[in-house]
């Protein structure tokens, strides 16, 4: 890692102020060095002698995507006029006049190809194991963010139907098996099994807001397991309404082929019993908030034991660990606000993904490199 920070500062940097005459903005600063960490260029297929008209390089395309997530610009529309007004930015995308930049017809079908084959997913993936496969993750925080969309929503699929009980009581000494949850199914199916039987269409989500009130939306949500220091490890992106504790087995399985990791924070959503028995399986410690729903006599003791906590001016462990959970509030909040989370204009769980990805590309790389500076 040092040594990419080394190159990207002593010899890209001047390189590039040299070829284009004038010192580098802040924001190019960034946008050359989340290329640098990135390396679109090496996810890329060689086009090379395939029969045809020669398409436009997919490599500036590609580039162009993540300066519009870097650059937070709404539509693609925006993004040629910035690239036609400025010469800088342009030159960095790879094209070295404005006519050389291709019709916005062009952008759309490079982008529904990156789409197909989950080029920025890829990409997110081979800079994770680049620089976190080493590193311990002290802490790694799971949680989701609403994402809306402009597309009709698609009706619930009906669910799958259970298996017919036996009638009347169980005759003595039998034993009759219990029955079993989605997480309980979950872990006995492989990955991709997992994430076929994960709705993936457009919906309506609802939840609670931190004020108790319910928002709803129209799209889409995206489930994020946030490392230390604000790195996006692994991401899914489901229908709106699937609840947060479905996919919790499968971005915790996929953690585990990621990095190394000590303990997996998770608010109330996730309390239950077979996510526990999951993560310690794992090997993970889990601290989970622990969700009374409707026993009363568990509120009433965890407010007990708060208040005894609070007279004898203690804080147990657990707590101390559960406030680096803030770190994926923040990584939820940045991807909305700083790296166009908020303008999805595109359609489709692919291209809402992609969209979404380029996005996480862009907030992955930027805490590596304050990290190694």
């Amino acid at each position: 890692m040092l040594r990419i920070i080394g190159v990207v500062q002593g010899s890209l940097f001047p390189a590039v102020e040299e070829h284009l005459g004038d010192g580098l903005t802040e924001q190019e600063q960034k946008l050359v060095e989340v290329l640098a960490w990135a390396e679109v260029e090496k996810h890329m297929p060689d086009r090379w002698g395939m029969p045809g008209r020669p398409a436009c390089d997919r490599v500036n395309l590609a580039k162009a995507f993540v300066a519009k997530a870097v650059y937070n610009i709404p539509e693609t529309k925006m993004l040629l006029n910035q690239l036609r007004g400025d010469p800088h930015l342009r030159t960095l995308c790879g094209w070295a006049r404005a006519a050389a930049i291709p019709s916005e017809s062009t952008f759309s079908r490079a982008f529904a190809e990156f789409a197909a084959s989950a080029l920025p997913t890829r990409v997110h993936q081979a800079l994770i194991a680049k620089t976190q496969s080493e590193r311990i993750v002290g802490h790694a925080s799971i949680d989701s963010s609403a994402i809306e969309a402009r597309e009709h929503p698609q009706p619930k699929a009906p669910a799958a139907p259970k298996p017919a009980k036996p009638k009347g009581r169980p005759h003595k000494g039998e034993q009759r098996p219990p029955e079993k949850n989605v997480l309980d199914i979950q872990r006995e199916q492989t990955l991709q099994e997992i994430l076929s039987a994960l709705p993936s269409a457009c919906g309506i989500g609802a939840k609670k807001n931190s004020k108790g009130y319910i928002e709803t939306w129209i799209g889409y949500k995206i489930h994020i397991i946030t490392g230390e220091g604000g790195i996006p490890l692994v991401c899914l992106l489901t229908s709106a309404w699937v609840h947060d504790s479905q996919v919790a087995i499968p971005l915790l399985n996929i953690l585990d082929g990621t990095v190394t990791c000590l303990y997996v924070l998770m608010d109330a959503a996730y309390d239950a019993a077979a996510i526990w028995e999951y993560c310690r399986s794992l090997g993970y410690v889990p601290i989970i908030d622990i969700n009374p729903r409707n026993n009363q006599a568990l509120a009433q003791m965890l407010r007990q034991e708060s208040k005894a906590m609070q007279f004898l001016h203690m804080e147990p462990p657990e707590h101390v660990h559960y406030r680096e959970r803030s770190a994926s509030e923040r990584v939820n909040s940045r991807l909305k606000d700083e790296f166009g989370g908020r303008y999805v204009r595109v359609r489709g769980h692919a291209k809402v993904m992609a969209h979404l990805m380029f996005g996480i590309l862009a907030l992955t790389a930027d805490p590596i490199i304050r990290l190694v500076q």
